[in-house]
């Protein structure tokens, strides 16, 4: 007998993602109470974790218009989103995902304390500089 998951409990998946994002221009966000910064032109890698549900999470990054709630939620409304990778688990891997990309040559913390205010990592948020988007 096959099992199929019910549509609500498909859109609770958890897992962690990561946004690739573009910035077009030098961009002055102010982003909550965490401060202001100049944020370069260029791609972005930001990692985040959906515990209670990937899709619902990544559905409401990618509208325009909601509540800012989230650091990334500033930089959304600036930013195109280029690609998002995810990985569906229920283990807490955000930290060792952003970890991974802070090791990447080149690479920048363009806001300190930027998406990871909840753990001891610098930042949730890379910056790759401006390379072209499929020259990773």
């Amino acid at each position: 007998m096959q099992h199929r998951r019910s549509k609500q409990t498909a859109s609770r998946t958890p897992g962690v993602y990561q946004l690739w994002l573009e910035l077009p221009k030098v961009t002055r966000l102010t982003v909550g109470k965490l401060g202001t910064f100049d944020f370069p032109p260029g791609v972005y890698v930001y990692t985040g974790s959906a515990l209670g549900g990937l899709e619902q999470r990544l559905a409401r990054h990618q509208r325009r218009r909601k509540k800012m709630h989230w650091h990334i939620d500033y930089l959304l409304r600036r930013a195109r989103i280029l690609r998002i990778t995810t990985r569906a688990t229920r283990r807490r891997l955000e930290c060792s995902w952003n970890a991974r990309t802070l090791r990447l040559a080149g690479v920048q913390v363009v806001a300190p304390r930027f998406g990871s205010s909840d753990c001891d990592c610098p930042t949730h948020l890379v910056y790759l500089g401006r390379r072209q988007y499929g020259h990773f």
